[in-house]
């Protein structure tokens, strides 16, 4: 099905202005075909004027739809439809014409012009299904009075709402619960929804005839109240505005839509939703990441207590195996420790990896070659990981890190270390190359007895699922240098 976009760029001569505005009423016309119960269907002007193409469309989701199929990308010709016609031609709401039969549904069709600046840009359809029409409740009578407001204002070029947000995907809707104002602020009606909401925050008696400004002074606390000068405005129609209403008992989400007649201002239509719930939820969850930071906190302040532990405990040895395992271990323990304090202030259990990977090998190609000049380099991105990779990983960059420090280069001899990543879809390839003297002869994965290297072994293959393996740094000419490749999967994210 093509898009707004798509329709009015290939077949109409409207302006950049005029589908900015035409874009602002599309993302908000969902109120009024829930108070119309009817279908709304906007028609663009044929740039050659031989007739109107279907740009968009909107069901109801309080009433039976009139249109079964997706009729957007239609053209209807010039007099086809008489009552289109006549709506943009004339710039008036037309409601003349017998009902319609469509598919064995009978269907009252009106059409409302939309005004821009003074011209009609476009025309909206309104489908009535009446199958469903029955004896109208109080509600539905409301509903329309309501409609009809928001159907002069769109005719007279006062809808949608200089200024509004075009993303109201999280506004309350109609059903949710709905307010009627007059200028004043009182109100005129208030739906079973609305009222409930209302009773939610502890009002006891009806909301009909009262002051809602004063209603809602009275039930929300100075704290979680909107500032009197924005609320007052709002629900007595003389601004748009969005608002959260709180206090201990319940949370309210609301939406003031000023309504104007004859360009005065007529009051407001405000929509109200009950999202005491969801709120809960939302502190319950911020409660439980606050916690989590905190652990990891924790967990990174007692690595640091066993690092610095046994490193006193290094330095009363003499030097030598016994001295040189402690330094070791408190390195692996520090790796650890890093990414825990990325967790402790990250918002989720994902590890920003560049930043880690980066305070890896720096500190450890310093603490590993003190008596010679080792520079290292990362270069590609790890993105984010999930946590039960990063600590792993972070292990394994440490071991390798330290290894080609320690042992590609000669005592005196200086050298680099290049960090190599790439994510291809699901899967981390890592490449840890230096261009030192390159590996020994002979060697053999399977067969050393490096401690680092069986560590490495252990984590990529093991608690990874990934693979390890070492070559030359230059594969197809040989030469200098070691390359450690590890590849692992990342359990579908990527991000």
């Amino acid at each position: 099905m093509p898009s707004l976009d798509d329709v009015a760029s290939h077949q109409t001569s409207l302006s950049r202005e005029d589908m900015e505005w035409l874009h602002q009423l599309v993302a908000d016309w969902q109120i009024l075909a829930d108070l119309s119960f009817a279908d709304l269907v906007l028609w663009l002007p044929d740039a050659e004027g031989k007739g109107f193409w279907a740009g968009a469309q909107m069901r109801p989701t309080t009433g039976v739809t009139a249109h079964l199929d997706d009729i957007v990308g239609d053209f209807v010709p010039r007099n086809r439809r008489p009552t289109i016609d006549a709506a943009f031609r004339e710039g008036r709401v037309v409601r003349e014409g017998d009902p319609e039969w469509r598919d064995d549904i009978p269907v009252r069709l009106e059409t409302i012009p939309v005004r821009r600046d003074g011209a009609v840009i476009a025309v909206i359809a309104r489908s009535t299904n009446l199958l469903g029409v029955r004896t109208p409740s109080r509600l539905e009578l409301s509903y329309l009075a309501m409609a009809d407001d928001l159907t002069e204002m769109i005719s007279e070029g006062d809808f949608p709402l200089p200024g509004e947000q075009s993303d109201l995907s999280h506004s309350p809707r109609v059903g949710d619960g709905l307010i009627r104002t007059d200028a004043d602020g009182k109100v005129t009606y208030a739906s079973p929804n609305g009222v409930s909401a209302f009773r939610r925050l502890g009002i006891t008696g009806d909301l009909e005839g009262t002051d809602l400004v004063e209603v809602t002074q009275a039930l929300v606390p100075a704290p979680h109240r909107p500032t009197d000068q924005a609320i007052q405005p709002a629900l007595t129609g003389r601004t748009g505005s969005q608002a959260e209403l709180e206090n201990g008992a319940a949370s309210l989400s609301l939406r003031a839509i000023p309504l104007r007649s004859s360009g005065k201002a007529s009051g407001a239509l405000v929509l109200l939703r009950d999202v005491t719930e969801l709120r809960r939820r939302e502190r319950e969850l911020m409660s439980k990441e606050a916690t989590i930071r905190e652990i990891h906190h924790r967990v990174k302040n007692n690595l640091q207590t066993v690092q610095a532990l046994l490193r006193l405990q290094a330095r009363r040895m003499e030097t030598g195996a016994g001295r040189e395992a402690l330094e070791e271990a408190v390195r692996r323990i520090g790796s650890i420790a890093v990414v825990h304090e990325t967790l402790s202030q990250a918002f989720d259990e994902m590890v920003q990896f560049d930043e880690v990977a980066d305070r890896l090998r720096t500190m450890v190609a310093e603490v590993a070659s003190p008596t010679r000049s080792v520079s290292t380099e990362r270069v590609g991105s790890f993105g984010e990981l999930p946590a039960e990779v990063a600590t792993p990983l972070a292990m394994v960059l440490t071991e390798l890190i330290q290894n080609a420090a320690e042992h590609a280069f000669g005592e005196e001899e200086s050298g680099h270390v290049v960090l190599e990543v790439r994510r291809r879809g699901d899967r981390l390839e890592l490449a840890v190359l230096d261009d030192g003297v390159g590996l020994p002869s002979g060697f053999d994965l399977r067969a050393t007895t490096s401690l680092g290297v069986s560590i490495v072994a252990t984590l990529v293959e093991s608690e990874l699922g990934g693979v390890l393996s070492f070559g030359p740094r230059h594969p197809a000419t040989g030469g200098g240098g070691t390359r450690v490749r590890v590849e692992v999967p990342l359990g579908g994210r990527d991000r």
